[in-house]
């Protein structure tokens, strides 16, 4: 039996180095990755989605995106015909979104976001006090895989922006419960994960190795 394809979409401006822990039975699954690309100017979500799924060579693929990457994989359903579709660390509509999301929609305050020094991160590095943030700044750089101001300004006013009231019951949500971006007393109809934060893709690694499989595969 011919292995089933899944890509993987990384969080937001994250590199698929996100997934380098990830493993799954390669007799059964064929794993893919897709990355980040510049959004045109003033680019609609679901322009993106349709050209993130162009990437994705087979339509009946499953899909796996975390955090923003699990919005974007929704929106590519619209043009693909996944077997499954899986969120990680996300969401499902705006209405599981924290209430200071709804205040950054409403007010607009995402506009004012530095995202610029993000260009920077070994500047950063070189001049920051403390091992501690060195080392979270050393990570940060490690796994930041899209760093350009256009992309990040016009990804943060995407999440913040969503638009989703009805969640599709058919995406599977896995979410850790302390979740700090994405608080789980929002969230409704997942898979908890105990002790998993937003970095889980990282920290409950073994856990995803030892579930997704099974979760992937069920019919």
């Amino acid at each position: 039996m011919k292995p089933i394809p899944v890509y993987f979409m990384p969080g937001l401006a994250a590199s698929t180095s996100i997934f380098a822990r990830i493993s799954l039975p390669k007799e059964s699954f064929e794993i893919h990755l897709l990355e980040w690309f510049l959004p045109e100017p003033e680019e609609t979500l679901a322009s993106y989605a349709q050209r993130m799924a162009a990437q994705v060579h087979d339509p009946t693929a499953i899909l796996v995106g975390v955090s923003f990457g699990g919005i974007l994989v929704q929106e590519m359903q619209a043009y693909l015909q996944p077997r499954k579709v899986v969120i990680i660390s996300s969401v499902k509509s705006k209405h599981e979104f924290p209430r200071r999301f709804k205040v950054a929609r409403t007010t607009k305050a995402y506009k004012l976001l530095p995202t610029g020094w993000l260009q920077d991160v070994e500047k950063l590095v070189k001049y920051a006090f403390g091992d501690s943030l060195k080392r979270k700044l050393h990570l940060y750089e490690q796994f930041l895989h899209m760093r350009d101001k256009r992309y990040l300004d016009w990804a943060i006013e995407q999440v913040i922006c969503w638009d989703r009231t009805i969640p599709d019951p058919s995406v599977i949500h896995i979410h850790g419960t302390h979740d700090e971006v994405f608080p789980p007393k929002h969230i409704t109809h997942y898979i908890p994960v105990k002790d998993g934060t937003h970095a889980m893709i990282l920290s409950k690694y073994r856990w995803l190795n030892l579930h997704l499989p099974s979760i992937l595969a069920e019919e």
